[in-house]
């Protein structure tokens, strides 16, 4: 069976946060909104039909977790991803962002250094803020090719005792980068030499486009299983957050005592059965649907790609090897971060994340969600082109 993307359902009168939030942040719903890391694609009906039959029981009450629903999960990793985690590993998270904030608290105190790479999505910087931890900003490398890599030098240089927890993004977001054995061992060999706790966030990891492949990072060695916590779900690959469940995997026994204090604490609990069920489902017939959808993906981004080669003084598009954010280098327009928005929203009707919100290394550029049908798709590329040969006539 394939699928095809070239229509979605319309979201404009549900409470999609994307939709109902135009006009609190942009000043107008006279956009298309391209922002928030969900996708303008139908969620697949193989998830909404085990939904579906679920609820001809007619009792919606507290329900544990079966066991079958991280079953699917693990044989999903250990199929698609190469790394191996146990039942007893697990803990049900409504959020990677919550599932951040525990770990923080867990692994670090107050006072304590926590390093985060930017640009970077904000949640990072705001979770370590928030829980009153200093954050060690080791801002990634911007390359002459456009693309990004660690500075490991610069990490080196800021470590000290009071560093405890490093929060990884790999997949990265906003960059879209997939990082290389050799990249993440050398975060490794650092984390190992000074006691370093990997936070690791791995939500977009089958998001990745061939020849490019996700390394879990507990993956790297018997060493890095024992120091990470990995952070995964199925929000992203299956368009599934209103379902408001992922998981984290430590296989370290230490570590799972000290992160299950705080998480009993906090009671997470066990969610909503229906996300149970859509989670198993997801995992168990989603493979198809999802190679599908990334030819799709990697179209649409295509498409953006010929439109920004046709204005080379206006917009570098960064290379893209996961994710379905496209990471706009904008600097060339000359704008401010502001003027930049403003350019956005009101020549190009489109309502993008600026780049600035993920940390000061993103000044200039924006954030730009392309996992949209391809109607959309094709009607973004017309809005965002006649800006640009607008605003070149201008100039």
């Amino acid at each position: 069976m394939s699928y095809d993307f070239k229509t979605s359902t319309c979201r404009e009168k549900t409470n999609a946060e994307k939709y109902t939030l135009r006009e609190s942040l942009f000043g107008t719903e006279d956009v298309m909104p391209v922002w928030v890391a969900d996708m303008d694609i139908d969620t697949p009906d193989f998830v909404l039909d085990a939904v579906k039959e679920r609820l001809k029981h007619p009792v919606i009450g507290y329900e544990e977790i079966p066991e079958s629903t991280f079953l699917a999960q693990i044989e999903w990793m250990k199929r698609e991803h190469g790394v191996a985690f146990e039942l007893q590993d697990i803990f049900y998270s409504h959020s990677v962002v919550a599932s951040m904030s525990a770990a923080i608290e867990a692994f670090s105190k107050v006072g304590d250094k926590v390093i985060v790479q930017t640009p970077v999505y904000p949640p990072f910087f705001h979770s370590v803020a928030h829980s009153k931890r200093e954050l060690l900003k080791n801002p990634l490398k911007l390359l002459a090719c456009g693309n990004y890599t660690f500075d490991i030098e610069d990490l080196k240089s800021k470590i000290d005792e009071k560093t405890k927890l490093l929060l990884l993004c790999s997949p990265h977001n906003p960059v879209g980068r997939v990082w290389r054995r050799e990249e993440l061992e050398a975060i490794l060999a650092l984390c190992l030499e000074h006691n370093i706790v990997v936070f690791s966030d791995e939500i977009h990891s089958d998001l990745v486009y061939a020849p490019n492949k996700h390394i879990p990072f507990a993956s790297l060695s018997p060493e890095a299983r024992e120091i990470t916590l990995t952070a995964i779900g199925v929000g992203k690959t299956f368009n599934m957050a209103g379902f408001a469940m992922s998981s984290v995997a430590i296989p370290n026994e230490g570590l799972k005592k000290r992160f299950a204090e705080v998480y009993e604490r906090i009671h997470f609990a066990n969610g909503s059965l229906l996300s149970h069920v859509a989670f198993e489902a997801a995992y168990l017939n989603g493979k198809a649907w999802l190679e599908d959808l990334k030819l799709h993906l990697r179209a649409n981004f295509e498409m953006l790609q010929v439109l920004c080669e046709k204005f080379p003084h206006a917009i570098k598009i960064t290379p893209v090897e996961a994710t379905y954010l496209a990471w706009l280098d904008c600097r060339g327009m000359g704008l401010r971060d502001k003027a930049l928005r403003e350019f956005f929203v009101e020549e190009a009707k489109l309502g993008l994340n600026p780049g600035i919100s993920f940390g000061r290394e993103g000044s200039g550029f924006m954030r730009l969600n392309f996992a949209i049908s391809s109607a959309k798709m094709s009607q973004l590329i017309k809005q965002l082109e006649n800006a640009l040969t607008k605003q070149r006539e201008l100039g």
